[in-house]
């Protein structure tokens, strides 16, 4: 059952992140490089794109949908209502395409029509059934009246910012200009305050500077609220991200057990059943031999006797492989027990669980301690290991720790992939941490179920 992984460790260091060579550092404060950095001026962007976009998605939806329901007392309603809600569709798309260039937000398509019947009336009725549709549709909705909110106060805040921190660059326009001593902060019939000298010039373009390293952070928090609609209602809903999930699932797990089966398969035709082969023919051999020679016959014997005894461990090797008898009969303890003491490197093991789980989840748990140990055994040059296992609340967590020289990497393709995959078939989780040098920690973390209680 060990799985081969090769070049998992050793590989050397890195943070595990795409691209990461290392932490960027910068001279500037975050909240001073916002007003200049692309991110900001993207989310300006999409905040100003938005108000256009919104008015034409607004004016669609409204526009289709009530000549829709004014014609659903006629034939053509229903074909209007399902091209309304297939060009909202439409307009998902777009609005998806703009998010990920503007915010960076990826999210993924929603799930295709559904075509039961062939034809415009099986199309016409995928789309009216769709929950992707009508989704698009309330965004197109909601979105335009988000849009004009965020448009105004974004443009507002952001002008404002950038108009008063340039006042002392543009403040002569108005005695030259207009007449006036300078920007008028207040006037009536017998009253009038300008900002014309150099002390409230000054406290004019600090404020300016307030407004507009706040700008950045206050359009971001209203993008974020694009962002939640984006991905709520334009990308695919929590029901079929989980079938399609467990589609993936279901995948993995035929993929194991057929892999499963071809190892049992292997293993007893080129191990068990070759011996019991030679076995079988040496027995016949000896047969015609009793008589003539009893002393080689004797020998024949003797020799498949040891045939015998390395078949049976043999056997009993492929037995512990599908499902050991330590296991069903005393339980994760002793069986981690038993395979630390056939780790080539001295292995501490702690369990602390106060009841078993099924039998599924406390076989999938042996089984990946057993693989990542013999991992140990095989690739990671450790002179200890630890094995620890207990439970927090609806999760079984297990942890091995080698001081090994570390590189192991779970997103390399390596056997530790596999193993990842089979934890995710049963919705349990694998973290890989590896630092080049070591040490390695391993932990898993698997769904918590005891056995039902029968009477």
């Amino acid at each position: 059952m060990a799985t081969e992984y090769g070049q998992s460790y050793g590989l050397g260091g890195g943070s595990g992140i795409p691209g990461d060579t290392g932490a960027r550092r910068h001279r500037l404060p975050a909240g001073l490089r916002a007003p200049f950095e692309a991110r900001s001026w993207r989310e300006f962007g999409y905040v100003l794109v938005g108000l256009p976009v919104g008015i034409l998605l607004f004016t669609y939806a409204v526009t289709m949908m009530s000549l829709g329901a004014g014609l659903l007392v006629t034939f053509l309603g229903v074909p209007v209502l399902a091209a309304a809600l297939a060009g909202c569709r439409g307009f998902g798309a777009m609005e998806r395409v703009r998010a990920r260039a503007l915010l960076g937000l990826q999210v993924s398509d929603p799930e295709p029509l559904r075509l039961k019947k062939q034809g415009a009336m099986g199309w016409m009725g995928a789309v009216l059934k769709s929950g992707t549709s009508w989704r698009s549709l309330l965004y197109a909705l909601l979105q335009f009246p988000w849009a004009v909110f965020s448009f105004v106060v974004s443009v507002a805040v952001w002008t404002t910012g950038w108009t008063m921190l340039t006042y002392p660059l543009w403040f002569w326009v108005f005695p030259m200009y207009a007449g006036q001593d300078g920007l008028q902060l207040y006037g009536d019939e017998t009253h009038q305050v300008y900002l014309d000298n150099p002390f409230e010039i000054t406290v004019t373009a600090l404020v300016g500077l307030l407004f507009t390293l706040a700008t950045p952070w206050l359009v971001r928090a209203l993008t974020m609220v694009d962002r939640v609609m984006v991905h709520g209602l334009l990308g695919p809903s929590r029901l079929a991200t989980r079938v399609v999930e467990l589609e993936s699932d279901r995948g993995a797990v035929v993929d194991t057990a057929a892999a499963d089966l071809r190892r049992i398969e292997r293993d007893l035709h080129d191990g068990a059943q070759a011996r019991l082969v030679n076995l079988a023919m040496g027995l016949g051999l000896a047969k015609e031999k009793l008589r003539e020679d009893p002393r080689a016959a004797a020998v024949m014997v003797d020799e498949a006797h040891g045939e015998v005894k390395t078949a049976l461990q043999e056997l009993r090797d492929l037995a512990r492989g599908i499902h050991p008898a330590v296991l069903t009969d005393r339980g994760l303890d002793a069986a981690l027990s038993a395979v630390a003491s056939r780790c080539a490197v001295p292995v501490r093991v702690e369990v602390d669980l106060a009841e078993r789980p099924v039998s599924a989840i406390e076989g999938i748990a042996y089984f990946t301690v057993s693989e990542l140990l013999q991992n140990i055994s095989k690739h990671a040059r450790a002179t200890s290991a630890a094995v620890e296992v207990w439970r927090v609340e609806n999760r079984l967590m297990l942890q091995v720790v080698d001081n090994g020289m570390g590189g192991a990497d779970a997103s390399a393709g390596s056997g530790l992939a596999g193993l990842a995959e089979r934890l995710d078939a049963v919705d349990g989780i694998l973290v890989v941490d590896s630092p080049a040098g070591g040490p390695t920690r391993v932990t898993a973390e698997l769904p918590w179920r005891t056995e039902p209680v029968t009477r």
